[in-house]
């Protein structure tokens, strides 16, 4: 553009010399308050942390800065306040609007002993929360640093118009210095101050503005829109991904149900004593982070510790293991029953729900039936995903016949349950060798290794476990199946406006380019093509911000 400038004032063009700046000046208005506002976008979600809390000393409220604020302390929180650190509730209950972390504007309500996280909003009475987490170590924080670290990771697309203008750019100037000095061999009736204007005009027209600009600010805006409805993506390089998805493979429990067991019946041999029994299993499922130990513990009560629990060992697939007074206890899976040759007469298979099978002195004493309800928006996901042409597959370590009245409910195209991780894996394995891609959406812990093979890793419930948010690509965190289409939606919507920028840019400048080179478009047309199409490029790209998942 210096060079066009320079060129029109040598030729005395002084008002195009002057258009050519002014409106390139203009443009950089344009982009740089584009590029802004896609940042402040980002930046406003990420900027939820208060800068002060109020603690109580000795029963007095004192306010101090938030990153001074120790672990230990009690945060008094007033109705409307927002906050700073993830803690444990102290007050009886209070309700929390947590739109800043999930995107979801119904309140949630808190009972006494439960965790609130920074960014939580107290809606109605003082509430009372004693910190837990470091200020630089609470959720929101780790959040925040993810979603700023988005940006630097690149997509294919916006790499290669990167390099692409690095070899573009003196390319250019090459062939205008060609364009100004060649037909002085090839024409008759050459004047070198129309060839050094049709060499200016050249210059303007293939200046890469529109795709250097429109294509990063792109996916600054898919990334902006998807965060503001509480789906996390890593990098914009998983927006390219997750667009072309064709097979969503899921978790069951946690993902697609609600996760929240309840037992439903108790079935114990009469040889043994019931409520003796049900104190083991529940001691020993006090050493498992599994829902189901949470069912067991909702429906026996208080855990008696007295009783000596050793050699607690967890089976993956299968269940746990321990010796209480030298005899063997074994809570878990029929697989648990099977792998220690365990007897027993029941025909497991027919029963719907899932079953915990428990074992005293190699002896089987019994089973206790659980079920998981299915999540309410579940059956509208995967009927979204069909609607994509996204083939839906449910792989769990739960009971197959759970797993397949679940998938039959949901309408999903494949289910298989009795699978252990290594199972995952291979089912993983067997589509991924059919030339198809696969996002895996689960827990991101247990589920590591499929995580790590599929294209796009979508973790449920980033806002439950630390480990979620290192593994998965993208981290929804309200724990809504509704939002894996949605995710999907974003990514196919930022491409198809990064595509469009680019057609629309090279489409024009080919057109002007050759009208400019035959002599036929002046410096007006130039400027168009540059600054013109680079205005339609952002305000093209910015549309993504406005728009409705």
């Amino acid at each position: 553009m210096s060079i066009a400038t320079i060129g029109a004032f040598a030729i005395a063009e002084y008002p195009e010399g002057v258009a050519v700046m002014l409106f390139y000046a203009v443009g950089e208005v344009f982009q740089s308050m584009a590029v802004t506002r896609a940042k402040g976008n980002i930046k406003a979600l990420l900027d939820q942390r208060p800068d002060e809390v109020t603690i109580m000393e000795s029963n007095q409220p004192k306010t101090i800065k938030a990153k001074e604020t120790k672990v230990g302390n009690i945060i008094q929180l007033k109705p409307g306040e927002k906050l700073a650190l993830d803690g444990e509730l102290l007050s009886d209950s209070a309700s929390f609007n947590t739109a800043a972390l999930t995107g979801e504007s119904k309140p949630d309500t808190k009972n006494k002993g439960e965790v609130v996280l920074a960014g939580m909003i107290n809606m109605n009475s003082i509430a009372l929360v004693k910190v837990t987490t470091a200020y630089e170590d609470s959720k929101l924080s780790k959040i925040l640093e993810l979603v700023q670290n988005a940006t630097a990771q690149k997509a294919p697309t916006e790499l290669f118009i990167r390099k692409f203008a690095k070899v573009y750019t003196p390319i250019v100037v090459f062939l205008a210095i060609g364009i100004c000095f060649l037909p002085y061999f090839i024409v008759n009736d050459y004047q070198f101050r129309d060839w050094l204007y049709r060499a200016l005009i050249f210059l303007v027209i293939s200046c890469p503005c529109a795709l250097v600009i429109s294509i990063p600010l792109g996916y600054f805006g898919g990334i902006g829109a998807a965060s503001r409805n509480g789906i996390l993506f890593k990098g914009s390089n998983f927006l390219d991904s997750i667009a072309e998805i064709q097979n969503v493979v899921m978790d069951k429990t946690g993902t697609m149900t609600e996760g929240v067991f309840k037992v439903q019946k108790v079935s114990i041999i009469s040889e043994f004593n019931k409520d003796e029994i049900l104190q083991l299993v529940n001691v020993l499922e006090s050493k498992s982070t599994h829902p189901v130990a949470t069912a067991i513990h909702n429906y026996v009560g208080d855990i008696n510790y007295s009783i000596p629990l050793e050699n607690v060992e967890e089976i993956a697939g299968h269940g746990l293991k321990a010796a209480v007074n030298g005899k063997e206890l074994l809570v878990g899976n029929f697989k648990l029953m099977d792998k220690f040759n365990i007897q027993y007469d029941i025909n497991h298979a027919n029963i719907v729900y899932t079953l915990i099978a428990v074992a005293y002195d190699k002896r089987f004493a019994g089973y206790i039936t659980i079920a998981d309800s299915i999540k309410e928006d579940a059956k509208e996901t995967v009927d979204n995903l069909h609607k994509m042409g996204v083939k839906a597959t449910m792989l769990s370590g739960d009971k197959g016949t759970v797993v397949k009245y679940v998938a039959d409910q949901l309408g999903i195209d494949n289910a298989f349950g009795d699978l252990l991780p290594e199972d995952k894996v291979n089912k993983v394995k067997e589509i991924k060798a059919k030339n198809q891609t696969v996002a895996f959406v689960g827990d991101g812990v247990n589920d590591a290794p499929v995580v790590a093979l599929s294209d796009v890793g979508i973790a449920m419930g980033g806002l439950g476990s630390d480990a979620t948010i290192e593994t998965a690509d993208v981290v929804i965190q309200d724990d809504k199946p509704s939002k894996i289409p949605m995710a999907i939606n974003i990514g196919k919507q930022t491409k198809k406006i990064v595509w469009q920028n680019i057609i629309l840019a090279f489409a024009v400048k080919a057109v002007v380019l050759v009208l400019g080179a035959g002599g036929l478009a002046t410096m007006w047309e130039a400027v168009f093509a540059d600054v013109g199409v680079a205005l339609l490029a952002i305000l093209n790209a910015v549309r993504i911000q406005r728009m409705k998942f």
